[in-house]
């Protein structure tokens, strides 16, 4: 019949094209790369479903070490806010005893902000009011009394939803007018998947290994410099506590930064999800914007900062919910404006995700009933994590052709490791990065998941992976033993160790 005939895309004959193919494809979207979900983690999924239907490896599971989905390691979740974001879904428990009043009394606050006192009502687009007016009370007192107004907070989905917005009203100009973003090497694949879709110029700049990922200003100008011969560098972004390199920023090296921002007039975005996630006891947390503060009001007042949060990270780990705000200060009013408008075309982020970004702003204090258990489990979380830095590196370190900085900060260990030249010329033949030849070779081999170096940006002719130390301690153990194992047979097979 005519209809089957149509359903198997001929009509007259004639086969019908498809509109969208390959050829057809935006080229910005072919551009983009996103190592932390690419292809390792696509034939992890493959191998996981292998050994589910019954197949047999060298190993009975997939440790899935490539990104920092701290629940499905098995963190366990912050109490109080899953009893908070309860609440606010489901109000009729309000009359169960089983939820603390304190508790109780913030949904209320959240639902009271909602539209029809209900979570599944749109909020304004850049968020619910009293959630935004906490984040900026929160941001006062996490920088001791630096002013914050309510007004320049913008909730999103995600930390990722505000940099790409940002980054949106950022790119304009065409060949070398285009805007230039520098970018820390190594750095999270979300800013190079956001360039290359934007069609924006990539400017790297490169952390130094050798010196605990320190950002080296001179670098910064040597990047910059060299960019202005073919685009125009507009914004820098950082990443503190760095993703994937762990290392926490010294004031003085955030202090130079923004002396640079504001003499080559750049836009300043600070990446600060892992702003709880500091493990060494002599480094500690600097907000771009508290350093900003204290650098005087002449660069208070006049460079423009993009600050990022999210509920995904530090020790509650809330990735699904896709929480997240940022501060935005010193931006042209007329700008603001244009930023709301493209706000409000994505409508406003989730409302769940909002509650649970209110209470990681606003957790019990001390008077309160719920305190002592919330203070125990996020000091527990964040303590095992101190404790997981610490092991990986030394394990690490004790592998001969693997070398990794201390895990300062935020939750990933970034080693660099040694590839003999035969391997990198075997990988160079099946047309891969040499790195990413480890690792599959790791992950065949081991069933172990991480994310080569080359995902993330690296020195030529040095070799990383990243893994995240959020597993648990006994399975972590095993897992560092796995690779230690795996790195030696790997030197003895291409003959780098006698």
């Amino acid at each position: 019949s005519r209809l089957s005939t149509v359903s198997a895309g001929r009509l007259n004959g004639k086969m019908r094209e498809k509109t969208l193919t390959m050829d057809t494809l935006n080229p910005q979207v072919k551009a983009v790369e996103y190592a932390v979900r690419g292809p390792i983690v696509i034939k992890a999924g493959e191998i996981e479903k292998y050994l589910e239907e019954g197949g047999t490896k060298p190993f009975s599971e997939v440790i899935k070490a490539n990104i920092g989905d701290a629940h499905a390691m098995g963190q366990q979740p912050i109490t109080f806010l899953r009893q908070v974001v309860a609440l606010c879904t489901f109000p009729e428990l309000m009359d169960s005893p089983s939820f603390p009043e304190d508790a109780k009394w913030r949904a209320q606050r959240i639902l009271q902000g909602c539209g029809g006192h209900s979570l599944g009502s749109y909020s304004a687009s850049p968020g619910v009011e009293c959630i935004r007016k906490d984040i900026a009370a929160y941001i006062e007192q996490r920088d001791e009394g630096v002013p914050s107004d309510w007004e320049n907070i913008y909730l999103t989905t995600g930390a990722s939803d505000g940099i790409m917005t940002i980054l949106r009203l950022l790119v304009s100009g065409k060949d070398s007018s285009r805007t230039g973003v520098m970018i820390p090497i190594p750095q999270y694949p979300l800013y190079s998947a956001a360039i290359s879709e934007m069609d924006a110029v990539q400017v790297n700049y490169y952390l130094d290994e050798d010196n605990c990922w320190a950002l080296d200003i001179n670098e910064l100008y040597r990047a910059y410099q060299a960019a202005k011969l073919h685009c125009q560098p507009r914004v820098i972004c950082i990443i503190n506590p760095g993703n994937p390199t762990g290392q926490v920023q010294s004031k003085k090296c955030i202090e130079e930064v923004l002396h640079f921002a504001y003499e080559e007039n750049l836009f300043v975005m600070s990446d600060e999800v892992y702003q709880d996630n500091v493990y060494t006891p002599d480094c500690q947390f600097h907000s771009f914007k508290k350093v900003l503060y204290e650098m005087g009001p002449e660069y208070f007042n006049s460079v423009e900062l993009a600050s990022f949060h999210s509920s995904s990270k530090g020790y509650m780990g809330e990735c699904g919910f896709r929480g997240g705000y940022m501060e935005v200060i010193n931006m042209d009013p007329e700008v603001k404006a244009q930023l709301v408008k493209l706000l409000s075309v994505r409508l406003c982020p989730p409302l769940a995700g909002q509650a649970a970004m209110d209470v990681i702003v606003n957790p019990p204090q001390s008077d309160e009933h719920s305190y002592k258990q919330f203070h125990q489990e996020k000091s527990s979380v964040l303590g095992a994590l101190a404790d997981k830095a610490k092991l990986t590196e030394q394990i690490l370190n004790a592998v001969p052709g693997i070398k990794c900085n201390p895990v300062q900060g935020a939750m990933y260990a970034f080693p660099r490791i040694f590839i003999p030249p035969k391997a990198v010329e075997e990988a160079k033949a099946l047309g891969m990065q040499p790195d990413m030849f480890y690792c599959l070779r790791l992950l065949e081999e081991t069933g172990i998941c991480v994310v080569p170096g080359s995902g993330f940006g690296q020195k030529d002719g040095t070799h990383h992976f990243r893994m995240t130390i959020l597993p648990s301690i006994e399975k972590l153990k095993v897992l560092l033993g796995k690779v230690r194992d795996f790195h030696i047979s790997f030197l003895k097979e291409y003959s780098a160790l006698e």
